[in-house]
């Protein structure tokens, strides 16, 4: 199960990348005992500036994003040819990049990517109350090209700034780039038929796919069980802002959550990319 490069588990915010992280550290712990969600067996985020500083040999905390942004590619591929580096890298940039016109995650660093996919009309609900917003002001920032996370001028942030910009433009920077691999999985599928999509995405991680073993991966995974490990022991990822990060984790939920206006805006936002990827039927209404 040695793995070369890094590996990318890509997706915009509240898009099943921690459910998916979960389910992965299961797999690789033989699905046999229940996961310590502080404590999953997958790297560092790829936008964690405790990771450039280490292979910087310095404090990045006076460089402007655009100045970090030209570190980071060859962060990654130092780690990855140098530091022998794997692993597999939650990260929520859109696949974009910097000013010397290289992309930010950098190609030859990288050995693939699975890129998590949600419908944006459950997306938005679950968006604001991560962010501990309303679910207009998500919906506004879904929309926006200059949306980014960890926007701060100095970096005292642990986490670097990580331009996403629109939820369409983020799909359509990972799904069709053309530098590397990507695998597509959508969220709704992960519910649907689990066992054959979580084994669709490890094989594309490069993973030897034991089905039995994925089957007890996938039941320590439960989002119930996950919402109450959170209750009881906390989870170090959810924002200050965000009252529980397992919420509940359905499909659908925007039927209960959207108004018809807010529906509206954000097929008018993303109807082109929702069609594409099955969320919309011929006629434009949501399926």
């Amino acid at each position: 199960m040695t793995q070369q490069g890094l590996s990318w588990l890509a997706s915009y915010p509240k898009s099943g990348n921690t459910w998916f992280r979960v389910v992965l550290s299961a797999y690789l712990d033989g699905g046999e005992s229940e996961v310590d969600l502080n404590a999953l067996q997958t790297g560092m985020i790829g936008s964690s500036r405790l990771w450039v500083d280490d292979v910087a040999g310095f404090d990045t905390a006076d460089l402007t994003p655009a100045e970090i942004e030209r570190l980071r590619p060859h962060v990654y591929r130092w780690s990855a040819l140098h530091d022998g580096m794997g692993g597999y890298h939650k990260i929520h940039d859109a696949y974009l990049y910097n000013d010397a016109g290289e992309p930010i995650v950098d190609p030859v660093a990288t050995s693939g990517a699975v890129y998590l996919l949600r419908n944006p009309l459950d997306v938005a609900p679950s968006f604001a109350a991560h962010l501990g917003v309303d679910i207009d002001r998500a919906i506004k920032l879904m929309s926006s090209p200059n949306a980014s996370l960890s926007r701060n001028d100095k970096g005292l942030n642990p986490q670097m700034m990580q331009r996403m910009g629109t939820w369409s433009s983020h799909v359509e920077s990972w799904v069709d780039a053309t530098e590397i691999a990507c695998h597509v999985l959508r969220y709704e599928d992960m519910h649907a038929t689990p066992q054959q999509s979580f084994a669709a995405a490890f094989a594309a991680l490069g993973l030897t796919v034991d089905h039995e073993k994925l089957a007890r991966a996938i039941s320590l995974a439960a989002f119930d069980k996950l919402s109450h490990q959170e209750k009881s022991g906390g989870f170090r990822e959810r924002p200050s802002k965000a009252k529980q990060f397992f919420r509940s984790g359905q499909m659908g939920g925007w039927r209960k959550s959207l108004t018809t206006d807010q529906v509206v805006r954000i097929v008018a936002d993303h109807g082109a990319v929702m069609k594409r990827f099955g969320y919309l039927d011929a006629h434009g209404e949501p399926v």
